[in-house]
C-alpha cells in the first residue's frame, strides 16, 4: 500500500461548518471511498484552517479515477468546494497538494532488521 498525505486550506470562517459536515458524511460517499481504494483515510484540521489528509491506497491515480466515476462524489465535491481557499477551478479531491513522505518508522526498522 502506498501512503499518501496531502494538504488543503479551509476558509477560517468556515471551520465549524466544515467539521460538522464531516461528523456525518453521506453513507453513499463513505461506501464509494471504500470501494474506490481509499483506505485508512483521515483528515486533520489545524485551528487556522490547514487541513492535512492521509490515506493508504494501491494507486492514488486509480482511487481518484474510481471516485470520478461515482455519482455521489460529484455532488459531495461541489458542496465541499465552497469551504476551501483558492482551489483554482479544481475540486478538493484533485486540487490538494501532495506531501512527500520523508520518514516512516516501520520502513527503517525493516531495513535494519534485514541487514
Amino acid at each position: 500500500m502506498r501512503r499518501v498525505c496531502f494538504q488543503l486550506q479551509v476558509k477560517p470562517d468556515r471551520l465549524d461548518e466544515y467539521k460538522e459536515r464531516h461528523r456525518s458524511v453521506w453513507p453513499d460517499m463513505l461506501r464509494a471511498l471504500k470501494r474506490s481504494g481509499w483506505h485508512n483515510y483521515s483528515l486533520f484540521l489545524r485551528h487556522d484552517g490547514l487541513l492535512i489528509g492521509y490515506l493508504e491506497t494501491q494507486s492514488l491515480e486509480a482511487a481518484q479515477a474510481a471516485m470520478e466515476r461515482a455519482e455521489v462524489n460529484a455532488r459531495w465535491q461541489a458542496e465541499m468546494a465552497e469551504y476551501f481557499v483558492e482551489l483554482k477551478g479544481t475540486r478538493p479531491d484533485t486540487g490538494f497538494v501532495e506531501l512527500e513522505e520523508v520518514f516512516h518508522l516501520e520502513d527503517q526498522l525493516a531495513a535494519l532488521e534485514g541487514n
